[in-house]
């Protein structure tokens, strides 16, 4: 999907305020025990084509919103994916703002998960 350059520039300027985490770092990290919450931040649709294996649903539109009484601990080890990382940088800086300091997006997000193989869901 070709983005538009305005949505990249926001997503550029997010990203230098984020941590991020890719793909293979996430698998490594699930399969080595490590405790985090994996949040999908994707559209409703997309969630239910498929997901990452023990994720949650709180898409971008409604996150902020709803975030605090899904998980009032700000210290809570969250990574976030979208698509491709995009929305989840969005989303990652976001958070951040609210008092969430132990965020990561996930860049390569659903695709690079679905390419690399590895395992997914369907509820």
């Amino acid at each position: 999907m070709a983005h538009a350059p305005q949505f990249l520039r926001l997503v550029n300027e997010a990203k230098k305020k984020i941590k991020e985490t890719n793909v293979a770092d996430v698998k490594r990290r699930i399969d080595a025990g490590e405790k985090f919450l994996l949040v999908d931040v994707r559209e409703d649709n997309e969630w239910g084509k498929g997901h990452l294996p023990g994720a949650i649903h709180l898409g971008k539109g409604v996150i902020e919103r709803d975030i605090e009484q899904q998980i009032p601990d700000t210290n809570r080890k969250l990574v976030l994916y979208c698509g491709g990382g995009f929305r989840s940088a969005l989303v990652a800086e976001n958070l951040q703002k609210m008092g969430y300091n132990n965020v990561e997006s996930m860049d390569g997000g659903w695709k690079g998960w679905v390419d690399a193989g590895l395992p997914v869901a369907k509820d």
